[in-house]
């Protein structure tokens, strides 16, 4: 018996492609500040600490001016609950804006003078890093007493040369300290400060700034 296979061809037609173009891309204006959050008002608040509510009296308009005219944020003393209160506007040009001055002024609390601070509003890379002698030796009595003596030096001379070297700002207040700078510029800054709290002399740590100092200008 035999099986005859029929092949059976279909012929397809192919119709000619068109590449039809595509829509042009929306265009949408960038978003407001404001609008970001939804029209709502963001809060910041820094409580001023007893020692430090006579220096902000005194360099109210210094703070004041750069936050509430370039800044675009709102700024005022609530002085039943003892603290600075800010919040944004509508006219905010950034959201970040909000966040900078709540660091200049909590950099101002801390201790650091205005001029200084003010840094804080123009640079982003600045940080302020803080932390007590405890935590690097535990040291009591006389020993802590002479530890703070040698991190601030002879009227402060030690502390300024590794201010000037690191590129930094110290405020050594009792047994806290804060460093404000850049990441870098800090980690060299808090390595000699740490060697000090551990009993090297003044001159050693002197001679190893100078060899970092001079190791970052060769490198950039």
């Amino acid at each position: 018996m035999q099986s005859n296979k029929v092949t059976s061809s279909m012929e397809v037609e192919t119709a000619p492609f068109e590449a039809k173009p595509l829509p042009p891309k929306p265009k949408f204006e960038p978003l407001k500040p404001h609008e970001m959050t939804d029209g709502q008002v963001q809060f910041r608040k820094v409580n001023v600490p007893p020692h430090r509510y006579t220096p902000l009296k005194k360099a109210w308009m210094d703070i004041y001016t750069p936050i509430y005219e370039q800044m675009k944020i709102d700024i005022r003393m609530n002085l039943k609950a003892r603290r600075v209160e800010l919040k944004t506007r509508r006219d905010t040009p950034d959201i970040s804006n909000l966040q900078k001055c709540a660091d200049f002024v909590h950099a101002f609390m801390l201790g650091f003078d205005v001029i200084d601070a003010i840094a804080l509003l123009r640079l982003d890379e600045l940080y302020i890093e803080s932390f007590e002698i405890k935590d690097v030796k535990t040291l009591r009595g006389d020993h802590l007493s002479r530890a703070i003596g040698r991190l601030s030096g002879k009227g402060g001379k030690t502390k300024f040369a590794i201010e000037n070297a690191s590129k930094t700002r110290i405020v050594i207040a009792d047994t806290k300290i804060h460093i404000l700078g850049s990441f870098a510029n800090i980690k060299i800054a808090r390595d000699s400060l740490c060697s000090l709290i551990l009993g090297s002399p003044a001159g050693k740590v002197y001679s190893k700034l100078r060899a970092v100092t001079t190791r970052l200008a060769e490198r950039f």
